[in-house]
């Protein structure tokens, strides 16, 4: 997968700096506009006092009133806009964290699924909020003290000495709260991630009487984010208390250091008025950059962890749609680790399945079937060597474009909430007759019609209120949807009665009359019968590979032996699918 998803996030966020310079465009008048009032102090103070001009201090007031009512429409519209900028963002970045978090969770990685989505509502929530105003307002805070400098250099003095003040409380917030709340989210992410780790393994966790001592594992980390938000948000109300008293003490000392100036004629009081307002403007981007400290903080850190995410897991880039395949499988080389230091799962692996073909794999339990699997449907990428179908890398096939050609039964199956009908379709377009073909084949028609609702019942999260022989005829039939060209079923029997076998049986031998190419991986091979090949892993190695008699000759030892097959159950031809298996290919062969 070529390019980098960093791509997409910084596309995304090109994609609203457009709207950002809109808000900049905003907040230049918004902050021109914080002028209104001391100007109409000054005015006040000394024109229409000395004068006494009614018709003067009407006007000036008309005016001012309608300006800052204009402001008022303007930061409305600002408002909105930073609003509608977050909602963009997501909209941009939501279902490609979905997708990621989706495929980080199928590579196996443990952390908590939602997270990036978590860190992108974080970071919407932050631009949409006081935090972000506060950036935008900032660097008007030097240019009103140049105002305050032009009305008096003495007026200027004290005014800067406040800011710098402020500045550097601002500044310490950042060095005061920064690791304190680093650790905080560090130890609040793993005491969640906690909660869904353990939540896969609850019914082990309460037979077993875990549940007391992994529940005060989790309150030690959460106990510990607890206390590290604690300690910054102390650290952080000082430093705000600081600043507060600061402020309130710099006004105090503008207004005195004002009045001695008015005193000495060397000012009036209209500008030693307006001179507090603007010193009281120019430091409030800063005083609320301090209050929203930790938003910013945190909003940080979750660009980094979004950023982070998608580096970490690839995109296609934008290519030519490939024919859809035939099935012919191709494994050169192929080895696999689960980490850089780990010794492989597989190794070496060499070996290829024509189209229509059915391959059984055996092998005992730690032997890398299932890691194989997952190579084979491009869930994993090989560490060495690679995996082709039709000539083209599984692994780098866009999931959207290879799935509808691709049928999966992992061991553990996963049922999603929704209908029946959905969950075999594969929530796509619910077409009513492929989705009963698809439960036929898999013989689960007749078991489907006696749910509560049919096809219409829904399944609760993972399938719970269904039962664990239902779960694999169900996984079966959603495999088997849509008419496959690749077919791979992990333990596909592993919880089905002869009943459910006998269905099976007849449903790889309907789909090899399709040259449907079809891989079985099974402890119990009764259903391999069919089997035009057969391959043995030990250790991760291939130790015996080739066609199902030499195979089995191979294992036993007696090259001139014939397996012992048994025929598989036939019945009536089902939509002109033979169901007795092809030629001599017998059903199951007993070991």
């Amino acid at each position: 997968m070529s390019a980098s998803r960093t791509n997409s996030l910084r596309r995304a966020l090109s994609a609203v700096r457009g709207g950002f310079v809109v808000v900049g465009l905003f907040s230049l008048f918004i902050n021109l506009a914080a002028l209104i009032v001391p100007l109409y102090m000054m005015q006040i103070y000394d024109r229409v006092l000395a004068a006494r001009s009614r018709e003067t201090l009407i006007a000036l007031t008309v005016l001012a009133v309608v300006l800052l009512v204009i402001v008022m429409f303007v930061e409305i519209a600002r408002s909105r806009l930073l609003v509608r900028l977050g909602a963009e963002l997501d909209e941009m970045l939501g279902a490609l964290l979905f997708g990621t978090a989706v495929e980080d969770r199928a590579a196996g990685q443990e952390a908590a699924a939602s997270q990036p989505l978590r860190d992108l509502e974080t970071m919407r929530t932050f631009m949409t909020g006081a935090g972000i105003l506060a950036l935008f307002d900032a660097p008007w805070t030097p240019i009103y003290l140049a105002i305050i400098y032009f009305l008096h250099p003495w007026l200027g003095v004290v005014a800067t000495v406040g800011g710098i003040t402020i500045l550097c409380l601002a500044l310490a917030s950042e060095f005061a709260v920064r690791n304190p709340l680093r650790e905080a989210g560090s130890s609040m992410r793993w005491s969640n991630e906690l909660v869904d780790i353990f939540a896969r393994s609850s019914n082990s966790i309460r037979v077993m009487g875990m549940l007391g001592r992994l529940e005060a594992l989790w309150e030690s980390h959460r106990r510990d984010g607890v206390a590290w938000q604690a300690l910054a948000s102390d650290r952080l109300g000082v430093l705000q208390a600081i600043a507060k008293s600061v402020r309130l003490t710099l006004q105090v000392a503008i207004l005195g250091v004002g009045a001695l100036l008015v005193m000495d004629g060397a000012t009036t009081a209209g500008i030693m008025i307006a001179a507090s307002i603007i010193m009281g403007r120019a430091l409030a981007p800063v005083e609320a950059a301090m209050g929203q400290w930790r938003g910013f903080v945190n909003a940080r850190a979750a660009y980094r962890r979004l950023k982070a995410a998608l580096e970490n897991t690839g995109q296609a880039n934008d290519r030519m749609a490939l024919p859809a395949p035939q099935g012919r499988l191709e494994l050169d080389n192929v080895g696999m680790r689960l980490a850089p230091v780990a010794p492989p799962v597989l190794s070496g692996l060499t070996f290829a399945i024509e189209p229509g073909e059915t391959l059984g794999i055996l092998g005992p339990s730690g032997a890398g079937k299932s890691s194989l699997a997952r190579l084979l449907v491009g869930i994993s990428a090989p560490t060495l060597g690679s995996v082709r179908l039709d000539g083209a890398e599984v692994s780098g096939w866009p999931s959207e474009e290879l799935g509808p050609y691709l049928g999966y039964l992992p061991q553990e199956i996963e049922l999603l909430g929704g209908t029946v009908a959905q969950n075999i379709s594969r929530f796509g377009n619910v077409d009513a007759p492929a989705v009963v073909e698809a439960a036929k084949l898999a013989g689960a028609h007749d078991m489907i019609l006696r749910l509560p609702q049919g096809y219409e019942t829904m399944i609760e999260d993972a399938g719970r209120n269904i039962a664990g022989g239902q779960r694999q005829r169900l996984g079966l039939a959603r495999a088997f949807f849509g008419n496959p060209r690749l077919v791979v079923l992990d333990e596909p029997n592993a919880n089905l009665d002869s009943e459910g076998e006998t269905a099976l049986r007849r449903a790889v031998a309907i789909l090899k009359s399709r040259r449907r190419t079809i891989i079985i991986i099974t402890h119990k091979p009764l259903v391999l019968g069919t089997a035009d090949k057969l391959l043995v892993l030990s250790e991760g190695r291939i130790k015996h590979f080739g066609t199902t008699k030499s195979v089995i000759a191979a294992m036993t030892g007696r090259p001139d032996e014939k397996p012992i097959l048994a025929p598989v159950v036939s019945g009536p031809a089902w939509r002109g699918a033979p169901l007795s298996g092809n030629g001599d290919a017998k059903a199951r062969f007993n070991t």
